[in-house]
């Protein structure tokens, strides 16, 4: 009797175990997928006996980042890549015109709303975007009271390896993000904590706050609200109240909020603001109507005057040519330009150069290859943050 109870008992343990674990098979039987081969190259694989084509497509520059996969006898379909630079790449698979992102690869995340699988290679500038055996800073989501948009707002911020145990104050670094991207864009595709850490811990830059807050109209990125899964992302231009001027007026409350509630540095020289595509057209804007507060300014594949039809009765967009006048005459220790040659934005950006030429506005411009993709963002803030906050 008590040998059947006992066997009872641990049928009934069992299951319970397997109940709890409901999503631990998540792989496909023991296929590796993706495979960094020690050439540079990568093998992709993906169990679909029944499929008719399968298709792997990557932000890779060769052959348009697409892959044309082989079926094996035992329907597993492959492709390997030529050898790739160093860099974090996002892909995912077109099965039968379906797609998919790789179910042997843990590693995904979210570019406005749709979801990629991700691989890095070493060697280059993937070493920084990865994690590595330094010291780590943290991450604090956070909500902010916004007196322009009479709502609380969230933005995220990275406080570098140390802060918690001093008592020592930082510079801080505003970074922003794309149409499509919110407070979590950064962090994510960008990999600002990876970034941060490995470049402090070589010495290459100053231990800095980094804060990246939500530029658009809404709240919060998708599930961070109270509308939560009902809110489907989407380009920020297709909101309401996009490009109404309100976010770059308003900028400084969440400077003021920053500075109130971290030990920042709060002069002007200890303050930088960058962004990329959106964030860099706000990034011009916001330094333009607030001359005072940032000496360095980063805009990566930046949106333009020259590049946006822009409402001449917002306060913001008016007078621009005075504006950037007096941020001149204010005087600031960088203003650094960085876009891509086969950038949708890039005549855009050049008739903003001859714009700021025409006004003896001095700037340092970085022309890189490739268009508007996050391995260009990626370089450039490498390229930055070692700039900022110079003795």
């Amino acid at each position: 009797m008590i040998k059947k109870i006992s066997i009872s008992l641990v049928i009934s343990f069992i299951c319970s175990l397997a109940s709890a674990q409901q999503n631990v098979s998540f792989r496909q039987a023991n296929i590796v997928s993706p495979v960094v081969n020690e050439a540079g190259t990568v093998t992709f694989s993906l169990r679909a006996p029944l499929a008719q084509t399968v298709t792997v497509h990557g932000d890779w520059e060769a052959n348009g980042g697409l892959g044309q996969m082989s079926k094996d006898s035992a329907g597993i379909w492959r492709y390997t890549t030529g050898k790739l630079p160093s860099d974090l790449y996002m892909y995912a698979f077109s099965v039968d015109s379906v797609r998919m992102v790789d179910p042997s690869n843990a590693f995904s995340y979210r570019d406005v709303g749709n979801l990629f699988s991700l691989l890095i290679i070493s060697h280059g500038n993937g070493d920084y975007y990865s994690v590595n055996d330094v010291i780590h800073g943290n991450v604090t989501r956070m909500w902010y009271p916004s007196a322009q948009y009479k709502t609380d707002r969230r933005l995220t911020v990275y406080t570098p390896a140390g802060y918690d145990k001093s008592k020592n104050k930082y510079p801080v670094l505003y970074l922003l993000h794309g149409s499509g991207g919110d407070e979590e864009a950064w962090v994510t595709l960008g990999r600002v904590p990876s970034i941060l850490d490995n470049l402090i811990a070589q010495g290459k830059i100053e231990p800095m706050i980094v804060v990246m807050p939500n530029g658009n109209p809404k709240q919060a990125a998708p599930g961070e609200t109270s509308e939560n899964f009902n809110y489907r992302p989407v380009m920020t231009q297709y909101m309401p109240n996009f490009a109404d001027g309100s976010y770059e007026i308003s900028f400084n409350e969440i400077v003021n909020y920053i500075d109130s509630r971290f030990r920042t540095r709060p002069e002007k020289s200890q303050r930088a603001l960058a962004g990329l595509s959106m964030g860099g057209f706000h990034s011009l804007l916001i330094s333009a109507n607030h001359p005072d507060l940032f000496d360095y300014v980063g805009l990566f594949s930046p949106g333009t005057p020259s590049s946006r039809a822009l409402d001449p009765t917002r306060s913001a967009y008016q007078n621009l040519d005075e504006k950037f006048a007096r941020q001149k005459k204010n005087g600031y220790k960088l203003y650094w330009i960085g876009i891509g040659k086969t950038d949708f934005l890039y005549e855009g950006m050049q008739a903003h150069r001859k714009r700021l030429d025409k006004l003896q506005f001095p700037y340092t411009y970085v022309e890189s290859e490739r268009g508007h993709i996050w391995s260009n963002w990626r370089s450039y803030l490498l390229q930055f943050t070692p700039l900022l906050f110079k003795k």
